[in-house]
């Protein structure tokens, strides 16, 4: 029961939040705009196996609000038998404040059959600014309080607890055909708190195809019993980007 009840509070803060965006979208959107991706790679630490992975990204412009959406979802089997078996799924909520400064709400949901949790919720929000924005570097940070909800394989407990969010944004550009990403995320709690970093090179193949080489590292402050505390996962992608 306390799962569930801890759930549903979940889903009406995600609710609330969601609830500060307007309810109609400006004439003036600009539409919704991101990628898709097919990727396949290796991984390290509670897992080492090959994978596939489907990923998509999503941003909307309406005036001052930016809506995002993030949703990806890994899978491996060696001789039959599951290995591999991730999925995440994120959204966000940005309201510009002046031309650096912005406010957001953030929910996020991850479930890793092969990590020592059944799943790892956070909502919250903060305040983000925009350190660059020109043709050549982006760079952005965002970090704010919220609340983290833990399931544990091990024991089937759930550990609710005060949570914070924190993420870095960089983009680089050598040219028009290859850029350079590196996104940092930090998702604190009072039990555990994970940290992630994805370093990765995307390089123009024909019209909106692309394809790019990553490395994702996964860092635990305190894993289960039993499970690793770092994993990592190298992968080789097909990405179709839209509406840019």
């Amino acid at each position: 029961m306390a799962i569930q009840s801890n759930k549903f509070a979940a889903v009406i803060a995600a609710a609330g939040i969601l609830a500060l965006a307007p309810q109609a979208v400006a004439e003036d959107a600009e539409g919704w705009a991101g990628e898709g991706s097919l990727s396949a790679g290796t991984t390290t630490g509670n897992t080492e196996t090959t994978d596939l992975g489907l990923g998509v990204d999503l941003a909307r412009t309406a005036g001052i609000w930016t809506y995002g959406v993030e949703a990806n979802a890994d899978y491996g089997e060696i001789d039959g038998l599951e290995t591999r078996n991730r999925y995440f799924l994120a959204g966000n909520v940005d309201r510009l404040i002046n031309d650096r400064l912005f406010g957001f709400g953030r929910v996020s949901y991850e479930a890793d059959q092969f990590t020592g949790f059944d799943s790892r919720s956070f909502v919250g929000g903060g305040l983000g600014y925009s350190i660059y924005d020109n043709d050549t570097t982006t760079w952005s940070v965002r970090g704010g309080p919220g609340v983290k909800i833990d399931e544990l394989k091990t024991t089937g407990e759930t550990e609710t607890s005060f949570g914070a969010v924190g993420r870095s944004e960089f983009g680089y550009a050598f040219n028009e055909n290859v850029s350079l990403s590196n996104n940092t995320d930090v998702l604190y709690g009072e039990e555990s708190t994970q940290l992630s970093n994805s370093l990765g090179v995307t390089a123009a193949l024909s019209g909106a195809l692309s394809a790019r080489v990553s490395f994702d590292v996964r860092y635990d402050t305190n894993p289960p019993l039993g499970f690793e505390d770092t994993d990592t996962a190298t992968k080789i992608a097909l990405v179709y980007g839209f509406g840019k």
